[in-house]
């Protein structure tokens, strides 16, 4: 359906995640892949929610003269926000466990930001989701680490993995958004700005 009704827009998704690109499909809008490389570095005063705004806006940049008339870029960004920090993708094993560790028995939140970038200008909407963990022993991290290997995840954890089933207590939210995307927010956008009217004989 959607497909019909954003004619003639063609859309951009900049992200390599199987799990955003999925998304668009189970919404029915055909999306090209295109990936250009950016380097994740975003000031140190910035906070919350600004972090994943401009990380969002960052990785549309090097698309942004090459955009036609029609074309709608959209590009991303998560982060598991805890204990007032930024944490994004672990770097090493040892990183993945002391983050699972962190996160254990406690709350945290998970912010994406999405940008929809034409040629006229650009918007970024975000949303935040809480995740509560219950216990999580070395032993059940170590297995999740060895089986799923989640290192292109914020936080080092996929929601919708084994760790996800056994470890989460509660989610106050939407949960599409702490797997990488409010698709939600995004479908609502989508509908408000890039649909054609369609005209009634």
């Amino acid at each position: 359906m959607l497909n019909q009704r954003t004619k003639p827009y063609r859309f951009i998704l900049a992200s390599a995640s199987p799990r955003r690109q999925q998304f668009f499909k189970d919404i029915q809008l055909d999306v090209h892949i295109e990936l250009k490389p950016v380097d994740e570095i975003f000031p140190d005063h910035l906070q919350y929610t600004s972090i994943t705004d401009y990380l969002a806006e960052l990785k549309s940049k090097p698309f942004i003269s090459t955009l036609q008339a029609y074309d709608v870029l959209i590009t991303s960004d998560t982060l598991v926000w805890h204990l007032g920090k930024a944490i994004g993708k672990p770097n090493s094993y040892t990183e993945a466990f002391n983050m699972l560790q962190s996160l254990a028995n406690a709350t945290h939140e998970v912010i994406t930001s999405v940008t929809f970038t034409t040629v006229a200008g650009h918007t970024t909407i975000n949303d935040v989701s809480k995740v509560t963990f219950g216990p999580l022993t070395a032993d059940e991290i170590t297995y999740y680490l060895e089986q799923h290997q989640p290192y292109d995840k914020a936080g080092s954890y996929g929601i919708q993995d084994w760790i996800g089933f056994v470890g989460v207590q509660r989610i106050e939210g939407s949960y599409p958004n702490v797997m990488g995307l409010p698709i939600e927010k995004v479908y609502r956008y989508i509908v408000e700005h890039f649909s054609t009217p369609t005209h009634e004989h």
